[in-house]
Parts: structure tokens; C-alpha cells; sequence
């Protein structure tokens, strides 16, 4: 869904002459949702409230999640995971509301993981990516509470790849190099 919201944030931009970067979204990524909103209004000097940023992003996102698409792949490793009972979970930056409604047409697939950590607005989650917080709450969520060695992370982003491996072993990462 990086594209839907690439894609909604250069529309925002756009309605006030401003330009959105992948330097601004390499920046943004994995923030919770509060403080990626805050970065976007403070590098482009937007002249929105955070509220107000986030009510104009939501309202694009409702009209763009519906349509997203999972990664090649990723539907055919999940129910290899399931099928073979390996426990799988999300840790995903996005808030619930987001979370619902971009893996809604696949509401299914989304049965078989044991749980979702929403960064944004998990509780427990203290602070967003790249901190580690999401990646620990979710691992200990599982009812085993798995060792670091035993916790493989697929992230879509080298920014997290990076800090995955401050988190958990390096050989247990892996990565989509499209982002």
C-alpha cells in the first residue's frame, strides 16, 4: 500500500504547490501516523493542522485502499507459512483504521496470521519505526514469546531492513528491494 499512500501524499502536495520527495517519504515511513504528519507539514511548510493533514490523507486512502494489491508472492508464502504452522503475525506502522481498510479485499488471508501489531496506535507501542518497539511487541505477542533467533522479519523497505538487524539476527531478515 506504499503506492496509495505515495500517491495520496502528491496529491495533498500538489493542492498546495508543493512537491513530495522520496526523500520526505523515506522519512516518513514507518512514523506513526501523528508524527509522519507533522514531518510532512513542517518539511513542506504545508499550511494544514496535523488533524487536518490526516483528515485529507484518510479521505484519499478510503478511495485508494479497496484497490490495492499484495506484493507478488507474498499471498502463496502466507499459506505456505499457515499450511505448514509456522506462527506468522503483522507489525505493521499503520494505525488500525488503516490496517482494516487496506487488507479488507483480503480479509481472509489476513485469518491466518496470529495477530497484527498497528504501530500508530498500539498502546504498547511507544515509539514508531525505525525504533525496534513495533518488531518486540509483536514477537511477544506470541503465546511461545519467541528468542530474536527464531523471529524472521519481511519488510518491504531498506530502511527497516536496517533496523531490523539491530533487532533480531541478520540472517533472519529478509527484504523486498523494490523499496
Amino acid at each position: 500500500t506504499e503506492r496509495c499512500y505515495s500517491e495520496s501524499i502528491e496529491e495533498i502536495c500538489q493542492q498546495y504547490g508543493k512537491t513530495f520527495t522520496w526523500e520526505l517519504k523515506a522519512k516518513q515511513m514507518g512514523q506513526k501516523e501523528a508524527v509522519s504528519a507533522q514531518i510532512a507539514i513542517d518539511e513542506l511548510g504545508l499550511p494544514l493542522t496535523v488533524e487536518e493533514y490526516l483528515s485529507s490523507l484518510r479521505a484519499k486512502l478510503e478511495q485508494k485502499f479497496p484497490h490495492a494489491q499484495l506484493l507478488p508472492g507474498a499471498e502463496k508464502l502466507i499459506r505456505h507459512l499457515h499450511q505448514h504452522k509456522v506462527p506468522i503475525a503483522v507489525a505493521t506502522g499503520s494505525d488500525k483504521w488503516g490496517f482494516t481498510k487496506k487488507t479488507a479485499s483480503h480479509a481472509e488471508l489476513f485469518t491466518l496470521f496470529h495477530h497484527a501489531v498497528c504501530a500508530s496506535d498500539d498502546p504498547d507501542v511507544k515509539h514508531g519505526k525505525p525504533a525496534p518497539d513495533c518488531f518486540l511487541v509483536c514477537a511477544g505477542r506470541f503465546p511461545d514469546k519467541p528468542k530474536p533467533d527464531q523471529v524472521h522479519i519481511l519488510t518491504i523497505g531498506l530502511k527497516h531492513l536496517r533496523l531490523s538487524h539491530r533487532v533480531f539476527v541478520q540472517d533472519n531478515l529478509h527484504s523486498n528491494s523494490e523499496m
